[in-house]
């Protein structure tokens, strides 16, 4: 079973309904603004700004890598000694050869960490009612804050396999976290339905 963002297989659409489940029924006319700044290339090639999921961390030395939200580009780091795998990163980045192979942080704004969880409640009654008829189907829902709810139709019988890989795909849950600026992942399920909640 593919992870919501990019399956092969999956139909995706856009719900116009509020999304907001039990914390928001109603799509807010203002949203406010997330906590992530547009992804860029500054001054020239060498220089990338963005926001970056830390998607390994060397416990034992400075190095790490990177990998940009917005466009999927990985950067290998060096003598980043302060990073911590699995949190988003908003920053700038510095080549350290020609090549563009090593990078150095240049500049940090904002880290937070994402957490990612199973629910044992299960999907609200609107995101059962906006699942696709078929298996595969993705649905995607703005919450009424920030944030937003991937709903995925499977076959009943197989959902539990594919709770779990969803799970599995931690580092993907997390950039998406990360491009949406949220804190919080949850995974929610009942018999045909996978709900994967992006959450502030």
């Amino acid at each position: 079973m593919p992870v919501a963002d990019q399956p092969p297989r999956l139909h995706c659409r856009r719900s116009t309904a509020g999304g907001g489940e039990r914390d928001g029924s109603a799509r807010s006319e203002t949203p406010k603004p997330r906590r992530r700044v547009a992804g860029g290339v500054t001054g020239d090639t060498e220089r990338v700004s963005g926001t970056f999921l830390i998607a390994e961390a060397d416990t034992d030395g400075p190095g790490a890598v990177l990998q940009d939200a917005e466009r999927g580009r990985v950067h290998a780091v060096d003598d980043a000694p302060d990073l911590t795998a699995d949190e988003v990163l908003v920053g700038e980045l510095v080549a350290d050869d020609p090549t563009g192979t090593v990078w150095r942080v240049a500049e940090t704004g904002e880290r937070w960490a994402v957490s990612v969880e199973e629910s044992a409640e299960p999907p609200t009654a609107n995101s059962r009612a906006a699942a696709g008829d078929e298996a595969g189907d993705l649905v995607r829902i703005e919450r009424a804050g920030e944030g937003e709810l991937h709903v995925i139709a499977v076959p009943a019988d197989d959902t539990e396999a594919a709770v779990a890989d969803v799970l599995d795909d931690e580092t993907g849950l997390r950039t998406r976290a990360a491009r949406l600026g949220v804190r919080r992942v949850e995974v929610r399920s009942a018999p045909g339905v996978v709900v994967v909640r992006y959450l502030p």
